[in-house]
């Protein structure tokens, strides 16, 4: 706590409460807030572009398989592209809260994606490209988690809700796999 910094029994600085009520252009960011901003901003634009690659990926995927017994796979691909939506979504969502601008552009999108489109035509393909994708999904979560460590308990907690639909995600595709 800083000189002027006065500690309520409970070990709360008031003073950096009340700097937080002054400070209104920054919006959600306080000066309490531990991580590299910009940092964080990066790496949340790295998953965005990786959600919007799956989200694409899914999407094509979903129009072009046929036969009435792939119907279960289509579902899972629709399903699976919709839940990528929400991430994209809630992501975008925490960058702008951090004062960011979420990066959408489809000029660099597949060289900012973690995750890789597939065209493939075979139901079989399909579904190891996605379960490829889920996996690297799954592992760049996983880092970004420890990078950010305790510094940004909000965007961690949002990171390991994402992850854990992707690994439901992967436990699909590996299940679909013949």
């Amino acid at each position: 706590m800083s000189d002027t910094s006065v500690a309520t029994p409970s070990g709360i600085d008031t003073a950096a409460i009340r700097a937080a009520a002054r400070n209104l252009d920054d919006g959600a960011v306080t000066e309490g807030y531990q991580a590299n901003r910009q940092e964080v901003i990066n790496m949340l634009n790295g998953a965005l572009a990786t959600e919007l690659v799956c989200i694409a990926r899914y999407k094509r995927h979903y129009y072009t398989v046929s036969g009435r017994d792939n119907g279960t796979i289509k579902a899972e691909f629709l399903e699976h592209a919709e839940q990528e939506q929400e991430h994209a979504d809630w992501l975008a969502e925490r960058i702008v809260q951090l004062n960011g601008k979420p990066d959408f552009n489809p000029a660099t999108l597949l060289e900012r994606s973690h995750a890789e489109y597939d065209d493939s035509d075979d139901v079989q393909s399909m579904v190891r490209a996605n379960l490829i994708a889920e996996r690297v999904a799954i592992e760049s979560y996983r880092q970004m988690i420890v990078t950010i460590g305790d510094t940004d308990p909000t965007t961690r907690q949002l990171l390991v809700k994402i992850m854990a639909v992707e690994e439901e995600h992967a436990d699909d595709m590996r299940d679909l796999m013949e």
